[in-house]
């Protein structure tokens, strides 16, 4: 494809940090993991952010700067590393499951909205023109689904004004937490509201389920994906101002930044919550605990304030509203950038001759609009399925999401894997590097491949270990069947370039720019 200059503006370092923010950092994470885990939380969050997060950080950064021309995001940067099938077979894979991600959340967004508006999750009983909640929320969703999609149309200025309003959400509602946090701490004379006895409360569960080992592992998986995301900012790289600074310093300061921010903000939870008294009730669960624990918070702080008990209520149903309105602004963000980022990447990094008509066109804002409003029909199709189809399309969707569950995060290994051939490669230009040998290189992605691996693997076995064959079975066809269908699009991709005699015997050539030094 002929390449064209984007008209568009290019991103700084801190609307990159904000969208980075947007799509990785999950603010919902530390409550969860407070429920599930209390303090012994904290040191399975810090092994992963180093083991994973921290680790794969650096890879990205490394990536980013080699390949600053590049339209193509994770599909370049494995392309030019080991080869283009291996590249469209972790990208296809990668994008299948974002389209089943997009379709799950466009009703998830609904119930933090719900929270600004009227205090509590209603969404169970929203009615439009006599149909069922189900069908209420589908018809909503596909309207959210529909605006997301015309933002991305916009380019990446619209894009960016969405994602720096979530990321600026998320840094609102963690103010709020650290510093309402020490306010309580510090007007209870110290005394915090979860004790710590002694350095066992680290490494342990005041939650009766998880205090075995299979609990305990099903926690690191939980820490590891709460770290996953990062990937999703690769296709930005060309559209970033001095892409070979600005890229790899972005990832750096927010990887650290995350990583920081969840360990400290899971020990703060413990200033202001007892995990006896307010987690462990029937009716806290995982959907609902974000909620409770900062309305929880809102009450504490009114107390210290002086209000009573009636403000201290007042106060806490006041940031339960703020808690929906900023989960409901980064819900957004990280919608807006997951709809457009790995579409992206598909699209403008894979060979043009393996999409058919314009679906490969891509517009002067450096938006794929066709492939973008085919992606929204899908979309949309689904949701209404759902929604109107009953209770067997239900299922259907159920055992889809099962597919992408290891198909979403396998991705992340390929990336990992092809960064030994890229370190290898002294004909790509490498302006910025972490790791300056070899052996430093096969450390680092050793380390992130079996993290991801072991999370995976146990993501797979453990319903098995519960008798649940079916979500076992289902979770190891979702990455068979999306590798099976990217190579028969792939091998019918190689048959029409032989047959049409264009290119030569396996001559590649994509959308996106070689590698070049600057």
């Amino acid at each position: 494809m002929e390449q064209k200059k984007s008209t568009g503006k290019k991103l700084t370092l801190m609307a990159l940090i904000l969208m980075i923010f947007t799509s990785v950092f999950g603010f919902t994470n530390m409550p969860r993991a407070f429920l599930l885990m209390g303090y012994g939380a904290i040191p399975w969050y810090i092994i992963c952010g180093i083991t994973f997060f921290i680790l794969y950080a650096f890879m990205m950064g490394e990536y980013g700067a080699a390949f600053r021309t590049e339209k193509g995001g994770i599909y370049s940067w494995m392309e030019k590393s080991v080869g283009p099938r291996y590249a469209f077979m972790a990208i296809f894979m990668w994008y299948a499951s974002m389209i089943i991600w997009m379709v799950a959340v466009s009703n998830v967004i609904l119930i933090p909205l719900s929270d600004l508006i009227f205090g509590t999750d209603t969404t169970q009983t929203w009615s439009l023109l006599g149909l069922s909640s189900t069908q209420t929320l589908g018809l909503i969703g596909a309207l959210v689904v529909l605006v997301v999609t015309f933002v991305i149309t916009r380019g990446i200025t619209g894009i960016s004004k969405v994602t720096n309003i979530g990321g600026i959400a998320v840094i609102g509602i963690d103010s709020l937490l650290f510093l309402g946090a020490i306010i309580v701490l510090i007007s209870s004379g110290g005394h915090l509201a979860q004790p710590i006895t002694s350095a066992q409360n680290f490494f342990t569960s005041p939650n009766p389920s998880y205090g075995t080992i299979t609990g305990v592992l099903s926690f690191v998986v939980f820490a590891i994906f709460a770290y996953g995301g990062l990937e999703v900012v690769g296709g930005l790289v060309d559209q970033t101002e001095k892409p070979e600074r600005t890229m790899p310093k972005a990832i750096i300061i927010s990887a650290v930044i995350i990583a920081i921010f969840y360990s400290v903000g899971i020990l703060f939870m413990g200033f202001f919550t007892n995990w006896h008294s307010n987690m462990s009730g029937s009716n806290v669960n995982l959907g609902n605990v974000a909620y409770l624990a900062m309305q929880n918070l809102g009450y504490k702080l009114g107390i210290s304030f002086g209000l009573g008990q009636q403000g201290g209520v007042v106060m806490g149903h006041w940031v339960a509203r703020f808690v929906g309105l900023t989960m409901f602004l980064n819900y957004l963000g990280a919608f807006v950038t997951l709809s457009y980022a790995p579409l992206k990447q598909l699209i403008e990094g894979t060979p043009k001759e393996l999409w058919p008509g314009s679906l490969g066109k891509v517009n002067k804002k450096d938006v794929p609009t066709v492939a973008l409003w085919v992606q929204f029909a899908i979309a949309v199709v689904l949701i209404l399925l759902v929604a109107f189809g009953g209770e067997t399309v239900s299922r259907f969707f159920n055992d889809l999401a099962l597919m992408c569950n290891v198909a979403m995060t396998l991705p992340y290994m390929f990336v990992s894997i092809a960064f030994v051939q890229f370190k290898k490669k002294s004909s790509i230009q490498k302006p910025f590097q972490i790791f300056k040998t070899m052996r430093s290189t096969w450390i680092a992605a050793v380390a992130v491949t079996l993290t991801v691996g072991f999370a995976n693997i146990f993501t797979i076995i453990q319903p098995a270990l519960t008798g649940d064959w079916a979500s076992t079975i289902w979770m190891i066809v979702g990455p068979v069947f999306f590798s099976g269908c990217a190579l028969a699009l792939y091998w019918r991709y190689e048959r029409n370039k032989r047959s049409s005699g264009i290119g030569g015997s396996g001559e590649i050539k994509t959308q996106a720019n070689p590698v070049k030094a600057q």
